[in-house]
Parts: structure tokens; sequence; C-alpha cells
């Protein structure tokens, strides 16, 4: 019995000592947490979608405080909050440079060529480990819309031909359709860049024709009806060059045979040159008669 209670009055001076430590230690190492960072998370959107390139709204709280990071960095906050939060830390809310995600594709289920028909899981990351999908282009959308429901702002929908169609105005470039698609199809793009290449097919002439009508052949045309040094081809897919987005203009879509560079019109949408339409609506006429 008597060691049973040694035992036991050792337990609790044991304990009672290493409590004391842990309260000594807390109190010396405790870390002052600036009271402002709650007050800007507050007024953060708690989207947490890492649009800002921080993990989420608290660590971009933690930034603002910290003078590493402006308000207007945030894509999803409304002006309002953006100017109120540059109030409370007392600093400039800084330029707000949109970007939004953009899809390298225009092969709908109207234009582009199926080899194979895929039955199963219906998600593009699914078919796409089954021989790389149904689509005769390795690099085609496969349209089942993981893009969309990855979306969380709404801002990507499927068209009538099973394309996915970004909404500007909600896109927020968090870049969960950049990570979700399984063809590596979406980029994350200043707002500016209006000159934009649908296209992700690396095959030549009659071969990318052979399984989609909207293709990039790699004629090059597109490279020589461009300002110099703004279009190149990189392994027979035409490249922009953003840096160079201030000489970009509609003069080089015009030439384009297949319409696979166009030019997206904030109001209009998507513009193809002369010559993709002419020969869109020569191929019109031919299946009418």
């Amino acid at each position: 019995m008597n060691g049973l209670l040694v035992a036991g009055g050792l337990m609790a001076v044991l304990g009672v000592g290493l409590s004391s430590v842990l309260a000594l230690a807390n109190k010396r190492l405790h870390v002052h947490e600036d009271p402002r960072i709650d007050a800007v998370d507050e007024l953060l959107p708690q989207a947490n979608c890492g649009a800002c390139g921080r993990p989420g709204c608290r660590a971009f709280a933690e930034a603002l405080v910290a003078g590493s990071a402006s308000p207007a960095q945030c894509t999803v906050n409304s002006a309002e909050a953006i100017a109120e939060i540059a109030a409370l830390l007392g600093i400039e809310a800084g330029a707000r440079h949109k970007r939004v995600a953009r899809v390298a594709c225009a092969g709908g289920n109207h234009v582009a060529r199926d080899i194979a028909r895929y039955r199963g899981i219906e998600t593009c990351r699914a078919a796409a480990l089954v021989s790389g999908g149904g689509k005769g282009c390795p690099w085609g959308c496969l349209g089942f819309g993981d893009c969309a429901a990855a979306c969380a702002f709404d801002a990507i929908t499927m068209d009538a031909h099973d394309l996915p169609v970004v909404d500007e105005d909600k896109c927020t470039a968090c870049g969960e359709c950049v990570v979700v698609c399984p063809k590596d199809l979406f980029s994350l793009h200043d707002e500016a860049h209006r000159l934009w290449v649908a296209c992700s097919n690396r095959q030549l002439g009659k071969d990318a024709r052979a399984h989609c009508d909207v293709a990039c052949i790699g004629c090059r045309r597109c490279v020589k009806d461009a300002a110099e040094g703004l279009i190149h081809m990189e392994d027979n897919l035409a490249v922009v060059d953003y840096s160079k987005n201030e000489r970009a203009s509609l003069e080089a879509i015009q030439g384009c045979p297949t319409g696979a560079i166009v030019w997206l019109d904030k109001d209009k949408g998507v513009v193809k040159g002369t010559k993709a339409q002419s020969a869109q609506s020569q191929a019109a006429r031919t299946e009418s008669s």
C-alpha cells in the first residue's frame, strides 16, 4: 500500500512539474498575433481558392498585414471590400490585374471526330485513362465537364457541343480547372490577352484536319500575318508571345484557314478570320445542297 501511495505521489508531483514547465514555456514562447489579421480576414470572401497566390484567406490576411501583398490581389473580393481593407491597413489597394482561364481547344462534337466510343464513368479523367479517351485528336477536349464541376464560382459551363465556355466576369483565376483537366488544356491569362490559339494539336496538315475541322494545321499563315515576333511555331502549333501583346491585332487571324487562331472579343465573343469564315460558309452551303 505504501508503494502505491509513493508512486501516486510521484506521479502527482511529476504532473504538477510538467504543467508548470508547459505554462512557463507558453508564456515565454508565445508569439503575439496582430489583431488586424482577424479584422482583415473577416473582410475577405473566405473562398480559400488560392487565386491570390496564398493557400487560403487567412494566409492572405497575414500577408496583407505583413505588407507583402496588396488587397487588390484577391480577385474574388468586391471593390468595396478591397477599399475597406486598404483603409483599415492604411495602404494602397494596388492595381487589380484580372486574370481568367482560357481553354486551348475548340473541337466540339460537331467538328471533332471520335475514333472509339468510351463507355464508363463519365468524367474526363476516367476517360483519359482508357487509351486517352475516344477523341481522334490526342489533345482534344473529352467534354465530360470535369472543369465545370471543379469550378466553385460557376464560371465554366458546357455548351451544346460539349465544350467548356469560361464566363470571364465570374472567373477568378483560381486555377482549379488547370489542375483538373487531364489534357492540360486550361491556362491562366491576363484578360487583355485577346489573341488566342484555340487548339493544342501538334500534327501537320491533313493529319490534323483528319481528326478536327478547326485544328491548327501548322501552315504558318498567322506567323506571316502577325506583327514580327508575335507568333512562332512550336511542335507544329502556333504560339503567341504575350510579352508582345501590345502588338496583337485582328490581322493575325485573318488568313487562318481553319479558325484555330481567334480573337476573343469582350462583347462579341469568339471572332474568326475572314478565310475561316468563308470556308465555313462554303461547307454549310455544300451540306444544305
